[in-house]
C-alpha cells in the first residue's frame, strides 16, 4: 500500500509542478484562495464588531486561524478522498489541482511581466498603476528605479510564501501516505493567507491576527532558510552570499522576508530597503546587500529564474526519493 502511495505522491507532485507552470491561476477560476480570503474577511469583520476587548478578539483570532487552517487541509482531504472513492483517477486528478493552486510560479511571473511590459515602454503611469495591484506600498509616485526595487522586493519575498513554502509542505506530506501532498499544502497557504489579510501591527487587526502573523512566521522559517541555502548554491559564491544573508538579514523586523528578499539582493549584486510609503506615513526598512549594481528588468528576470531552479531542484529530489522508496 505504502510502496503505492509514494508513487502517486511522486506523480502527483510532478503533474501540479507542469499544471502550475502551464496553466497557473486564471481570474476566471474558483480558487481555494479565493474561498480562505472570503471566510477571513467575513469572519474577522464579524469579530471585530461583535467585541471590544484585547483578550476576546486575540482568542478569537486564535480560533480563527487554526480553525481555517485545519479546516482547509481537512477540506482538500476530504475532495480527493472522495474523488478517489469515485475512480482513483479522479481522487489523483483532483489532487493535481489543488497542489497545482498552491504552487503560484506562474502568477508570479505574470505579476512581474504585467508591470515590466509598460516600463519597457516608458510609461510610468500605467507601470506604477499596475505595480499598485501587487503591493501594499503608495506607488503614484514611485520613480522608474523604485519601481524596479518594487519588483524585486516581491520576488524575493513572494519566492517563498508563494512557491518554496506550498512546495515544501507538498513534499512533506508526500511522504506522509495518510495525509498527503495537499492538506499540508493547503493549510499553509491558509496561513500564508491570514498572515496577509490579518496579520497587521495595526488596528483593527492587532489583536485579531497577532496569532496568525505569529504562526505564519513559525511555519515559514525552516523553507526560507532552505531556499537561501539553495539559492546560495546557485549564486557560485555561497560564503559571500550567506555572510550578506548573515549581516542583514537580522535586522529586518520579519524574521523571512529579510532573508529571502536578501538572498536575491546579495546573488544580484544589488541592494534592497529603504523608504517606502504605506497609505501616505513612511515606513524605513534596513538595507540589504551591497549597492554594486543597479537594479534592472534583467536582474528581474534573473531572480524569477533562480526562484524556478530551486522549485525544479527540490521537485526532482522528492520525485526521485519519493520513487526511489516505491520500489
Amino acid at each position: 500500500m505504502f510502496v503505492s502511495s509514494f508513487s502517486n505522491s511522486a506523480l502527483i507532485l510532478f503533474l501540479a509542478a507542469i499544471a502550475d507552470f502551464i496553466i497557473g491561476d486564471p481570474w476566471n477560476w474558483y480558487h481555494p484562495v479565493r474561498v480562505m480570503g472570503w471566510g477571513i474577511k467575513n469572519l474577522s469583520q464579524w469579530i471585530i464588531a461583535g467585541t471590544d476587548k484585547a483578550i476576546l478578539r486575540r482568542l478569537a483570532g486564535i480560533g480563527l486561524g487554526i480553525g481555517l487552517i485545519f479546516g482547509s487541509g481537512l477540506a482538500g482531504w476530504i475532495i480527493v478522498w472522495s474523488g478517489s472513492w469515485i475512480h482513483p483517477w479522479l481522487g489523483k486528478l483532483a489532487a493535481v489541482v489543488l497542489l497545482a493552486s498552491c504552487f503560484a510560479g506562474k502568477s508570479l511571473r505574470l505579476a512581474i511581466e504585467d508591470v515590466l511590459q509598460p516600463l519597457d515602454l516608458g510609461d510610468l503611469v500605467a507601470a506604477r498603476t499596475r505595480l499598485s495591484l501587487y503591493v501594499g506600498r503608495d506607488t503614484d509616485n514611485l520613480s522608474e528605479s523604485e519601481i524596479l526595487r518594487a519588483l524585486l522586493e516581491t520576488v524575493g519575498e513572494n519566492a517563498v510564501d508563494g512557491v518554496t513554502a506550498p512546495l515544501f509542505y507538498a513534499i512533506v506530506g508526500a511522504f506522509i501516505p495518510a495525509i498527503g501532498s495537499v492538506p499540508l499544502a493547503l493549510g499553509y497557504k491558509a496561513a500564508s493567507t491570514l498572515d496577509s489579510m490579518i496579520g497587521y501591527r495595526r488596528e483593527p487587526h492587532t489583536d485579531l491576527g497577532w496569532f496568525s502573523a505569529r504562526l505564519e512566521d513559525y511555519l515559514t522559517w525552516l523553507p526560507c532558510r532552505l531556499t537561501v541555502l539553495t539559492l546560495s548554491c546557485f549564486s557560485g559564491s555561497p560564503l559571500r552570499v550567506l555572510a550578506l544573508c548573515r549581516r542583514d538579514a537580522v535586522s529586518d523586523p520579519s524574521p523571512n522576508s529579510g532573508w529571502s528578499e536578501c538572498v536575491y539582493a546579495a546573488i544580484l549584486k544589488v541592494q534592497l530597503g529603504g523608504t517606502n510609503f504605506y497609505q501616505g506615513i513612511a515606513k524605513v526598512k534596513p538595507l540589504l546587500g551591497n549597492l554594486v549594481e543597479s537594479i534592472t528588468p534583467e536582474k528581474i528576470i534573473g531572480a524569477l529564474r533562480l526562484t524556478r531552479y530551486c522549485f525544479l531542484l527540490w521537485l526532482a529530489i522528492a520525485t526521485l526519493l519519493l520513487s526511489y522508496m516505491s520500489f
